[in-house]
């Protein structure tokens, strides 16, 4: 499995299991992604992806992305993708 570095958690909203992305890199719906900090360290796919309330299937470098998120994350986690 590769890893590439491509985003880091700004924001988790707790009420909703989602998670705030800064992307430094493109991600769209079906990618596998690593979460990674200091309290948290998991592997998901992403099923559902938004920008401003709004659901989109992908997203460029320099957005912030919503996404449903399996357990708790916190600001500073990296984010990887993860492929075979």
């Amino acid at each position: 499995m590769e890893e590439k570095k491509i985003g880091v958690i700004t924001h988790y909203f707790g009420h909703i299991s989602v998670g705030i992305i800064e992307l430094t890199a493109p991600l769209k719906i079906g990618d596998a992604i690593r979460i990674k900090g200091a309290h948290d360290d998991f592997i998901q796919k992403v099923e559902t992806m938004e920008i401003e309330h709004k659901k989109i299937e992908e997203a460029k470098a320099g957005e912030q992305v919503g996404i449903k998120v399996i357990q708790k994350v916190h600001p500073n986690d990296e984010v990887y993708l993860v492929t075979e």
